[in-house]
């Protein structure tokens, strides 16, 4: 079955959240804490430009022309300000939101960025497990209800971002590889995020700051893909680190993670 992909959920009631997803994901890497986070939310979580559902892109852009355009999405949804949770890309862009005062707390889990100046080997690294990630996700999207209508096919599709998968729904899984297959611009975003480089103006963020970190991440390895949050930018944040969990603790964790968000 071909996924469908929208641009936006929302839902819920209380005060407003917005969850921001990874590269290559979509909103829907939030469906198993949205019933819980629904319960005392307004949840406003959007897909990125140049993903699977969200705006296109007329050109590749950097961390700062995703800010704006999340400033955007925020401004069209009618919030001045919200709590922020975002997982890898967007976790880095929740605390860029707060930077620019959009934020009234922030949940962090695995966000990017955070790798120390002078380790090019992050740099190289996430540029190719993106690439080679995208390059089997188009070669696995035709055969997506096939690959997880088994458990051996279910692990595989997520053992790079979960640690547990059994409870994941099959068809979530399959969203998930056609999203990643869909993701349009992939080398040239990656490209344009390596030549500009990563940097955060910690010392703008004034909210509660909450960095959620699974020690399973294999993408984003624990601790040394956290080094410039712990040593430079946000030391004094509240830092949780979850065991043997992935990079996508949302998926991995659901429960606890809603009850993290708050």
């Amino acid at each position: 079955m071909r996924p469908t992909f929208t641009s936006s959920h929302r839902g819920g009631s209380g005060s407003p959240l917005v969850c921001l997803h990874g590269f290559t994901d979509t909103w829907r890497t939030w469906d198993l804490v949205l019933p819980a986070l629904e319960r005392r939310h307004d949840v406003f979580a959007p897909t990125l430009p140049g993903h699977a559902g969200g705006p296109s892109l007329d050109r590749p852009f950097g961390v700062n022309e995703a800010v704006d355009a999340l400033e955007r999405m925020m401004d069209v949804a009618g919030l001045t300000s919200a709590h922020i949770a975002g997982n890898s890309l967007g976790g880095f862009l929740a605390l860029q939101l707060a930077a620019r005062g959009r934020a009234t707390s922030v949940v962090a889990l695995a966000p990017a960025g955070g790798w120390r100046r002078d380790d090019p080997l992050f740099s190289d690294a996430i540029v190719e497990h993106f690439t080679a990630m995208q390059e089997l996700a188009r070669a696995a999207a035709p055969y997506a209800d096939s690959i997880v209508a088994s458990a051996e096919g279910r692990r595989r599709a997520t053992e790079f971002i979960t640690t547990e998968f059994e409870h994941i729904p099959a068809e979530l899984i399959a969203h998930q590889i056609c999203g990643v297959a869909a993701c349009t611009d992939v080398g040239p975003v990656l490209e344009v995020a390596v030549r500009d480089g990563w940097e955060l103006a910690a010392e703008r963020i004034t909210c509660p700051v909450r960095i959620v970190w699974g020690s399973n991440d294999k993408v984003l390895p624990w601790p040394s893909a956290a080094a410039r949050f712990r040593e430079e930018w946000l030391p004094h944040a509240d830092w949780v680190v979850l065991d043997d969990v992935g990079h996508c603790a949302q998926l991995d964790t659901p429960l606890e993670v809603a009850e993290l968000i708050g």
